[in-house]
């Protein structure tokens, strides 16, 4: 027969070996409530002795504190789920759950109905809620046992603080670039016009070209390839003296690429092509694209701490964003 692997050793095992209650054990290895200094001492000597590894999300239980972080992401449809963005909001916040013992789930927020808040802030496992895609109707849903629970990427309220990048800043770097290096006819491809974080870019392009005295050309985009190989098309047929198109992202961004080298159009000699987010595959598209940085892992980082710590933060956080020069532009 082999040798019985011993089991591992349990908060009673702890209590028992240090002398104290099981409620006392709990308070120490938990950092809650009082417990005499003499106490303390004796049990993280014990839970030492005994290679004691507490059960986090047993504990996140019992303290009614939860064990999931939901990222919930706004849409239209549940395609959202699978933008590569969202993708790395959920990297970003389970690596800083991690060490908390929380996890990460995810979960579509239909644009219509948001009220699916209500059903997470019933459910006790939950620890917090990030909104991605964040809409007023969404603000409006988050239930009264939620609140100093979510955060917002993207638009916020009085009672959920956002985080976010400085879009607009990210913009006028990137439009102020190709208006340097003499394009006058630029086409902008927007984001989901639902969005309302989304169209601080709009804004900040209206006001570039008015300052200009450059004509505005807008056409609807939604953040995909695909629809941004569409855009590209219609921008042509409308607007067929365009010599520049400034993407909301660089998904859309390549969409236009491909749509324009389809249709014979070179990039950039015959029209230039710039977006926002520096992917890593802009640096090696082609041709390597203009674009402006997009920090997700630090903004989606700030949005978890901030949740699973609950320390003050302030209403707005705006990351910056900064040209990144290529070859498309």
């Amino acid at each position: 027969m082999g040798t019985p692997t011993a089991r591992p050793a349990t908060l009673d095992d702890v209590a028992r070996d240090a002398g104290v209650s099981r409620a006392t054990a709990s308070r120490v290895l938990g950092g809650y409530g009082f417990t005499s200094a003499d106490a303390r001492a004796r049990v993280h000597a014990a839970a030492e002795r005994l290679g004691y590894v507490p059960d986090l999300a047993a504990r996140s239980l019992v303290r009614g504190a939860g064990v999931r972080l939901v990222v919930a992401v706004v849409g239209r449809d549940d395609t959202v789920l699978d933008d590569p963005y969202v993708h790395r909001v959920v990297g970003a916040a389970s690596r800083v759950g991690a060490p908390h013992g929380v996890g990460v789930a995810l979960e579509w927020l239909p644009l219509a109905d948001p009220s699916g808040l209500t059903r997470l802030g019933a459910d006790r496992g939950v620890c917090g809620v990030i909104l991605v895609n964040t809409t007023q109707a969404a603000l409006d849903a988050v239930p009264p046992r939620l609140r100093g629970r979510v955060v917002s990427i993207g638009q916020g309220s009085a009672t959920v603080p956002s985080f976010d990048v400085d879009n607009a800043g990210g913009a006028g770097e990137v439009l102020r670039h190709l208006y340097a290096t003499g394009r006058r006819r630029i086409v902008m491809v927007t984001g989901p016009r639902w969005l309302s974080c989304a169209e601080r870019s709009v804004t900040t392009y209206r006001e570039l070209m008015r300052e200009s005295g450059s004509p505005e050309r807008l056409v609807t985009g939604d953040f995909t390839a695909a629809r941004g190989g569409r855009a590209a098309l219609e921008a042509l047929r409308r607007w067929p003296d365009a010599d520049a198109v400034y993407a909301a992202s660089d998904a859309t961004a390549f969409g236009v690429i491909a749509a324009l080298r389809g249709r014979g159009v070179r990039v950039p000699h015959d029209v230039a092509v710039a977006g926002f987010d520096d992917l890593p595959y802009a640096a090696i598209s082609s041709p390597p694209l203009t674009t402006a940085t997009h920090p997700v892992d630090r903004i989606a980082a700030a949005a978890a701490t901030a949740v699973l710590t609950r320390a003050p933060v302030a209403p707005s956080t705006a990351f910056p964003s900064t040209l990144v020069a290529r070859e498309s532009a």
